[in-house]
Formats: C-alpha cells, sequence, structure tokens
C-alpha cells in the first residue's frame, strides 16, 4: 500500500510540475520502495540493536536491526535500520510504526535509500563558472 501512495504522490507531482521531475527520482523511489530494509529516525538514546529488533519483530522476520552509534562517543546516534526478510513486511511496517512513540519519542519510519558515492568538490561545481570541461 505504501508503494502506491509513493507512486501515486510522484505522479501528482510530476503532473503539478508540468512533467518536470526527473526521471531518475521517480526510479530510485521505486527502487528504494522495493526494499526490504528501513531507516528508523528520532530513537530514544538508550535504544540498543536488540531493542530495536524486538519493537520491529511483531510485522515479520527482521532479519538485521542495527542502531547507528558515533564513533568517538560509543552513543547512540538517534536512527537505525531494520532489514526484513520480505518486502511486504517492511511496508507493514512502516504503515504501522512511522509516528509512532517508541520508548518516549515518536519515531520516524521510511524505506531506507542506499547511499551515493561521495562526490569530490570538482564534480559539485563542474562547468559553474560557464566554462566546458
Amino acid at each position: 500500500m505504501a508503494f502506491f501512495n509513493k507512486l501515486g504522490s510522484l505522479a501528482r507531482q510530476s503532473i503539478s510540475q508540468k512533467g518536470q521531475v526527473p526521471m531518475v527520482s521517480m526510479v530510485n523511489s521505486i527502487r528504494c520502495m522495493s526494499s526490504s530494509k528501513l531507516f528508523i529516525g528520532g530513537l530514544p538514546w538508550s535504544t540498543d540493536d536488540q531493542t530495536l529488533k524486538d519493537a520491529f519483530s511483531g510485522f515479520g522476520e527482521v532479519t538485521e536491526a542495527r542502531v547507528i552509534m558515533d564513533r568517538e562517543t560509543g552513543r547512540s546516534r538517534g536512527f537505525g535500520f531494520v532489514h526484513y526478510d520480505s518486502v511486504e513486511n517492511a511496508s507493514e511496517a512502516l504503515s504501522a510504526m512511522d509516528g509512532q512513540n517508541l520508548g518516549g519519542r515518536t519515531v520516524r519510519v521510511s524505506f531506507a535509500e542506499e547511499r551515493r558515492p561521495p562526490q569530490s568538490y570538482n564534480d559539485n561545481h563542474q562547468g559553474s563558472r560557464g566554462f566546458d570541461n
């Protein structure tokens, strides 16, 4: 259901902007929605991997749950990722848990996006002064 809601939203955005939404944006959004990996934001600082897994295991088989920790302090950064065995289970968990209270905080749940490779300064500013490289 979340997949079709997002697809409809992207289609409306495309129509309202007279087709200006890049196809790449739509393809990336669809690709992310076919993922079984969720991003969980707004986690309480006390949340650990097992607590996160327990909170999301009611929606299907959780294959991995990971709270991201700060390298320097070893404390939670307040977000994590949950991997499911199927897209359907991930979609059900997203619909049920987004905006819910977990440990006294409202969590945000969305499909995780793959990391983009880092860009160099030249990649970001190539041709910005009118030079053709």
